[in-house]
């Protein structure tokens, strides 16, 4: 007879999700490209953020639909699954979501290798590459072992950086110099929604919620004030962050400490000790994303390997976790940290999501009849994803651009190949 467990699941609670939705996207992102982002909007960056939080708060909306119709840990993938089917659209969109978890993670490490190299005094260039190795390899082989110490504090982690910001913001505001936030400082308006668009991936990880959505309490009414209330409290957090710094710090001076430029923007307020807090907080806060992210994405490539869009290599189970996609994903993200540039990584990353939402609110709007919205709304939301894609690309350098066409094109050529080798398996 089968034994029966002695409580029922925890459920999920309004700040429960909510804070899945801070600690996802309050990650590393606002440390790693807080200084890109100033360097392409200068004193506009703000406003920047702002743009930013905007397509991040239409295409929530989508994601608490959706949530609330079909409410399963695939969350991204059954949304396009469920809307286009299984075919090779819906299987490169689910690739393209892989990797562009890849991008991030590199993203991640980058910032913990700056933040960490930050405090050595010479050959900081050797140090970066040298402690983002390092991070990635100790935090998969935790993953490996299942012994994820980091997730165990991962709410206490979010609790800290969010206190630390927050206390950032609170004594910074009076240092401020509204001189350098003057529309005079502000760079084009096609550079302003570049900047905020090349650090949209600060704000992914709001739809985390989703992969949550079975254990949530009564989820009609709990996932949309918990989309909601996260993306709001982190499009405020990141505008404040970012009035701060560039009201505390010359421009020259944010570029020249781009890497690790909210660490520097503390100097004027605490000195060299705030300097210390906020590069702590942020290798705290990159290494969590980091666990929290190669976590997520092994999953994710077992959950599109179960829709047959990727090969069923990737279901097998070893030590009752998938390690094939582990392995994968953290190569792939040593790689991509130790050989592509802060900016094109950024760019790859907020593309892949841009186009990743684009499909979500389109996935809204293909399904919208099944739940009585307005499609419109999802429509237009699509649209404002591609217009910030477009703004994006054409900002970004020849570089930039080319590496994430081959990210899309390859995340193409991975399902096209995978379909073709599968149908003539088939055949034989």
């Amino acid at each position: 007879m089968a034994r029966t467990q002695p409580h029922a699941p925890a459920r999920v609670g309004l700040w429960g999700a909510v804070a899945i939705g801070v600690g996802g996207m309050v990650g590393g992102g606002i440390f790693a490209v807080l200084g890109l982002s100033v360097q392409i909007a200068k004193g506009g960056a703000p406003i920047a953020f702002a743009a930013a939080g905007c397509v991040a708060l239409l295409t929530a909306r989508s994601y608490a639909l959706l949530s609330r119709s079909y409410p399963s840990r695939g969350g991204t993938v059954t949304f396009v699954n469920r809307a286009f089917g299984t075919g090779v659209f819906s299987g490169s969109v689910n690739v393209l979501l892989w990797l562009s978890y890849m991008v991030m993670l590199a993203l991640y490490a980058q910032a913990f290798g700056s933040y960490a190299a930050s405090f050595m005094s010479a050959s900081r260039g050797v140090w970066k590459h040298v402690f983002l190795t390092a991070v990635v390899v100790i935090i998969g082989i935790l993953n490996v072992a299942g012994a994820s110490t980091v997730a165990r504090v991962e709410r206490g982690v979010v609790a800290i950086k969010v206190t630390i910001l927050l206390l950032f913001i609170a004594v910074g505001l009076f240092g401020v110099s509204t001189s350098r936030l003057a529309p005079g400082q502000w760079s084009s308006p096609v550079s302003l929604v570049a900047g905020g668009m090349i650090i949209f991936l600060a704000y992914e990880g709001f739809e985390l919620i989703a992969n949550a959505a079975e254990d949530v309490e009564a989820p009609a009414r709990t996932l949309t004030a918990a989309y909601y209330i996260s993306v709001l409290f982190v499009i405020a957090l990141y505008v404040l962050v970012t009035v701060v710094t560039v009201g505390s710090l010359p421009l020259a001076s944010i570029v020249h400490a781009r890497d690790y430029a909210l660490a520097e923007a503390a100097r004027p307020a605490f000195g060299s000790a705030g300097f210390t807090m906020i590069g702590i907080a942020a290798m705290l806060s990159t290494a969590s994303a980091i666990n929290a992210t190669l976590y997520g994405s092994a999953r994710m490539a077992y959950a599109i390997a179960q829709s047959k869009e990727l090969p069923s290599a990737l279901e097998r189970l070893t030590w009752n976790r998938p390690l094939e996609g582990l392995f994968i994903t953290a190569g792939a993200t040593l790689v991509l940290a130790n050989v592509v540039n802060l900016q094109n990584i950024a760019t790859m990353g907020s593309a892949g999501f841009l186009i990743i939402f684009a499909v979500v609110n389109a996935a809204e709007a293909q399904t919208s009849s099944e739940r009585g919205s307005r499609a419109w709304v999802s429509v237009a939301a699509a649209v404002a994803c591609i217009g910030a894609l477009v703004a994006l690309v054409a900002r970004s350098s020849f570089g930039a651009a080319s590496v994430l066409a081959a990210m899309t094109a390859l995340a193409f050529v991975i399902e096209v190949a995978f379909r073709a080798g599968s149908a003539r398996k088939a055949k034989a």
